[in-house]
């Protein structure tokens, strides 16, 4: 059941997930479609998440997107390319490459006691590798001593790639094509943002093994949505995932169709990532406990780093 309208206003609209924009010249979505779409939104009770441009939209279109109750992607939640210097009280997006983020670790870390909430987006996730491994873990490790710290001191910040993992207790990916959809501003659908970048790229289309083109589109404003083969991007269809226990995991669809050509098939590289940042949150988790912090759940200690590893268990 689609849950959330993601809505990008603007053909320049702002990325927040790995796959960069290549659009530089501006096109608001028609303000006909922008009430259809929440006229949908309102009838199929879906919560509307706005993408933004870096400019400042008319008047008429504010006037209309404040009719519905949403969240501002771009305003409320700021996505930037490079670390501020501070960013206390704000949630933030930072869209960086592997080595930019671990280059800037320690600015980083000094953001980590004063936000509510970080995300950090690899947006070259394809590149990572196990001889990067060490590296991600000490870089990790340094984030925990931080955060460890400032829950001592009575701060609550929350950071996707260390907290989030502490407090499920299921897989909470990112559900594109399944509890949300993307409208762009041509007026139509995209299981994410990161098809429609690839349709303006010119990108072949593998979704759901279709025959090579770039036309990404899953319906229209007007026709309604129409997903082929819909389940194939459920969870209880993803045999890989269902012995995953790194609930954080993006399982990010648009890099499974880039990088395995299954949409449904997290690669290496995602699982990789997903499995240090999840050792790490168990080693951050046992030292709260420790420290006599009530926390609610258990990660248990595991002895690999892909779920393919473990294939007996499929």
């Amino acid at each position: 059941m689609i849950q959330y309208l993601v809505i990008l206003l603007d053909k320049t609209s702002i990325a927040y997930c790995h796959s960069d924009n290549p659009s530089t010249e501006r096109e608001l979505m028609p303000l006909d479609v922008l009430r259809k779409a929440i006229r949908l939104g309102m009838r199929e009770n879906m919560m509307i998440q706005y993408v933004y441009p870096d400019y400042d939209l008319p008047k008429e279109y504010e006037e209309v997107i404040e009719s519905i109750d949403h969240v501002k992607i771009g305003h409320d939640i700021e996505v930037l390319t490079t670390v501020p210097t501070s960013a206390k009280g704000k949630s933030l997006v930072l869209r960086l490459r592997y080595a930019e983020m671990t280059k800037a670790r320690y600015e980083i870390a000094a953001l980590l006691p004063d936000v509510n909430r970080l995300n950090i987006t690899i947006t070259d996730i394809e590149d990572f590798d196990d001889s990067k491994n060490e590296e991600y873990t000490a870089t990790l490790e340094l984030w925990s001593k931080v955060l460890l710290q400032a829950y001592k001191e009575g701060k609550q910040p929350q950071f996707n790639l260390l907290t989030d993992r502490i407090k499920l207790k299921e897989m909470h990916n990112c559900g594109a094509g399944v509890s949300n959809i993307t409208l762009a501003p041509n007026g139509k659908f995209y299981l994410c943002q990161a098809f429609y970048f690839a349709e303006l790229r010119g990108e072949n289309n593998h979704l759901n093994h279709q025959f090579k083109n770039c036309n990404y589109a899953v319906g229209d404003i007007d026709n309604g949505i129409d997903i082929p083969n819909q389940q194939l991007l459920r969870l209880d269809h993803a045999p890989l995932c269902h012995i995953c226990d790194a609930y954080h995991c993006h399982r990010c669809i648009y890099l499974n169709q880039k990088l395995t050509w299954d949409n449904n098939t997290p690669s290496h590289q995602q699982c990789l990532m997903a499995h240090l940042e999840r050792n790490a949150a168990r080693n951050l988790m046992l030292k709260m406990k420790a420290e006599g912090m009530a926390i609610d759940n258990d990660i248990k200690a595991i002895d690999y780093l892909d779920p393919f590893e473990v294939k007996e268990e499929y």
